[in-house]
């Protein structure tokens, strides 16, 4: 399939890398200026109830949602009084632009009582920024410079204060991840390759990747709202998948190299093998991600694009600029090498070892799948109680000033929350009547967590009622008092619930509605590609059904250690809620990379059965192959999202640890012990297709046949290409080996 472009790739090898890095270099530079475009916004839903009610009550009195609040104390000695002017000038230096409606203070406030702590030692003001969510977040350091004052101790939080904070922490998470990954896999693929220059090549594609989808990225922002996190997971994925490519090709050239093929035929075998299981990876990654385009919140779909172009830079890079650099080294590929033969040492090494664990599977696989079937759904169990909430102030670390100034709003300064915003109207359409309004006021103030209930006014035959809440905004208390409040049912009376908590409650909801079709998307793209590429029924469902295996224990442990509390502290994590968000994107992510890691193993067994071999010498070809080198991928992505543990953001936290859990399990436990034992129970049913000599070719089962395979002819890469001896045709002739046939690479 590969082999013209093979061919291309090694007549002219200096223009196709010029090529390639021209064009990396060329998206980058849409990366210019890329963090002040991305957005810390993006998590509601436009469609929801709450967005449609913040929208109405806006366009009549203005925004409700506080962008900034302030919390002043007086110094010992001193009362409110005599900071007040102070307070008021500062106030006076902010450039009415910036505004949506002058700065209200417990100073020039009609409702002062609700704005002055009970010990009167503290007061706030309360900041409407003008302009949509970027521009509210963005001019937050401007608006903080102007709201504090000097000699008195001022505390600032609110909606864009928190949103700024979050923005900026992960922007310097970014850099600190990437300081410390980078230089870590690059001392692992010396120790893979047994030299400096082979390890340096993927790293270089790597980086080169994440340089060019960034640019994608900021390309995208010029279009559509684009999430902050998104220049995070673009570098997670761009650098880490990029590398893992790498780890393919280069290592299944210098195999061809060793096995004494010259340079163009090396790049050739190499394309046509691993190249075409980078791509095949490369399209379900894809898939997985674009599942993430079915939710209406911005934040979700920008991750997804920011993914998809994180993961094609990634393969393109793995194709063109790979595999050129490598027609230029030649044989140079193994200097500086600390000893002769270090990567055929270690492959061979890694061969035994992993030889015997299949030996081991294959004695016993019964007992091999319920055991390990069993541990998943031990540690899956927790996942039957997870609670799922969005990132809200408690994203921060315990100690955050933000954060501390959130939980003491709440405290002592309610009414300075954005509360829940609700609109009452008569069943017909009519306004409420002075008693409707009454009952309305009676029944919301009787709501558990409600602190006070006041009209603010009546438009358009509409009541607008202010509900006062005693848990901070956007919180799981303030989300369950939302649902409260949505659950009241008075006659002839139509209620609507707007709000912070409000819209972060439908944001859960609308996640978990769209989540069902997200995986049909998912399921149907991965079991259509990989019956086309396995010819068979019974291995793409097997590879779905690991896939999920595999997310279910990753997330049980993950609500045990974040929902449920357990070695929190260990971690630095705060204990609440799943984020909903981070949960949408754990699972494309694990959904992909399982089902990668899946084709990588399969594809040699498929191609060793179809070569002639019976089910158990294909599950130990396949397994002792792709072994190492799927240990060696996995590794190096736990290094590089691993990195992302050192956030002080617990959802980088959720992220990191999430994709380290994911990886340990499905290259140790799924791949390489319950995946072989499946295999070898299932048997002939394996390769078993309805279409036969159609779409997906080829036959239905070889177990007839005795096949060997010469023992010394070790690939890797996770690619098909095992050499392999067939049976003596009669005459007692000589077995032959067979080159490569069928598979995916």
């Amino acid at each position: 399939m590969l082999t013209p472009w093979a061919r291309v790739v090694v007549a002219r090898p200096k223009t196709v890398l010029v090529a390639a890095v021209l064009f990396a270099l060329a998206c980058g530079l849409f990366a210019t200026g890329l963090a002040e475009k991305v957005s810390a916004a993006g998590y509601t839903d436009p469609g929801s109830e709450s967005s449609a009610v913040d929208q109405w009550v806006h366009d009549r009195l203005g925004p409700q949602n506080p962008d900034v609040i302030a919390i002043y104390t007086a110094p010992e000695g001193q009362s409110l009084a005599d900071i007040g002017g102070r307070v008021r000038a500062a106030v006076g230096t902010i450039d009415p632009a910036l505004l949506a409606q002058p700065v209200e203070t417990y100073w020039n406030s009609a409702r002062s009582q609700y704005l002055r702590s009970a010990d009167g030692r503290s007061a706030v003001a309360v900041v409407f920024a003008a302009g949509d969510d970027n521009r509210r977040i963005a001019v937050y350091p401007e608006l903080a410079r102007a709201l504090r004052v000097p000699g008195v101790e001022t505390r600032l939080t609110g909606y864009s204060a928190l949103a700024q904070e979050i923005s900026e922490q992960s922007r310097h998470d970014l850099i600190v991840a990437e300081s410390i990954s980078i230089p870590l896999t690059a001392i692992v693929l010396v120790l893979v390759f047994g030299g400096v220059m082979a390890a340096s090549l993927p790293v270089l594609v790597g980086s080169l990747a994440v340089v060019g989808a960034l640019g994608a990225v900021g390309i995208i922002a010029r279009f559509t709202e684009v999430s902050v996190f998104a220049m995070n997971v673009v570098s997670l994925l761009g650098l880490g998948l990029a590398i893992d490519y790498g780890l393919f090709v280069v290592g299944r050239f210098r195999e061809e190299l060793a096995g004494g093929r010259s340079t163009a035929a090396a790049i050739t075998r190499a394309l046509d093998t691993a190249g075409r299981t980078v791509l095949f990876s490369a399209l379900l990654l894809m898939c997985a991600f674009a599942g993430t385009f079915v939710f209406p919140q911005p934040v979700l779909r920008s991750l997804g694009f920011g993914s998809i172009a994180a993961v094609g830079l990634a393969a393109l890079l793995s194709m063109t600029a790979l595999p050129a650099a490598l027609t230029l080294l030649g044989p140079r590929i193994g200097k500086w090498s600390w000893r002769a033969n270090a990567f055929e040492r270690s492959e061979e090494r890694a061969q035994r070892f992993w030889g015997r664990v299949v030996t081991a599977v294959m004695r016993r696989p019964g007992a091999v799948a319920i055991a390990v079937g069993a541990l998943l759904l031990v540690l899956a169990a927790p996942l039957t109680g997870v609670r799922l909430g969005d990132i809200d102030h408690t994203a921060l670390p315990v100690g955050n000033e933000i954060r501390s100034t959130v939980d003491k709003l709440a405290v002592r300064f309610p009414a300075a929350n954005s509360g829940a915003t609700v609109l009452v109207r008569e069943s017909d359409g009519s306004a409420p009547t002075s008693a409707a309004i009454s009952s309305v006021l009676r029944a919301l103030g009787g709501v558990h967590g409600v602190k006070q209930a006041l009209q603010l006014d009546t438009r358009d035959n509409t009541a607008i009622i202010h509900t006062v809440l005693t848990a901070p905004d956007r919180s799981p208390a303030a989300q369950e008092i939302v649902r409260d409040l949505r659950d009241l049912r008075l006659d002839g009376l139509s209620l609507e619930v707007g709000g912070q908590s409000a819209a972060t409650a439908d944001s859960v909801t609308a996640i978990l509605h769209k989540l069902p079709l997200m995986l049909t998307v998912m399921v149907l793209a991965t079991l259509l590609m990989l019956g086309l590429a396995f010819r068979s029924v019974v291995l793409p469902l097997k590879a779905v059904f690991m896939a999920f295996l595999s997310l279910a224990a990753t997330f049980g442990i993950l609500t045990w250690i974040f929902d449920k509390g357990h070695l929190a502290s260990v971690f630095s994590v705060s204990v609440g809620p799943i984020p909903a968000s981070m949960m949408v994107l754990i699972i494309a992510v694990v959904f992909g990379l399982s089902t990668d890691y899946e084709v990588f193993l399969l594809s040699r067994m498929v191609e060793a059965h179809e070569a002639g071999a019976d089910t158990e010498e294909s599950v130990r070809t396949g397994t002792v192959q792709t072994a190492r080198v799927i240990t060696a991928a996995a590794a190096l992505l736990v290094l590089i999202t691993g990195a992302f543990t050192l956030s002080p953001l617990t959802p980088m936290r959720f992220l990191g640890l999430g994709m380290v859990i994911a990886l340990i399990i499905d290259a140790t436990l799924v791949r390489m012990l319950l995946v072989p034992a499946l295999v070898q129970l299932m048997g002939p049913a394996n390769w078993w297709s309805p279409f036969r000599g159609g779409l997906f070719g080829g036959d239905a089962s070889r177990e007839d046949r005795v096949v060997e395979f010469a023992a010394g002819d070790a690939t890797g890469g996770g690619d098909l290409g095992a050499g392999v001896l067939q049976p003596e045709t009669g005459g007692g002739e000589a077995l032959h080996p067979v080159d490569q046939v069928g598979g995916i690479g």
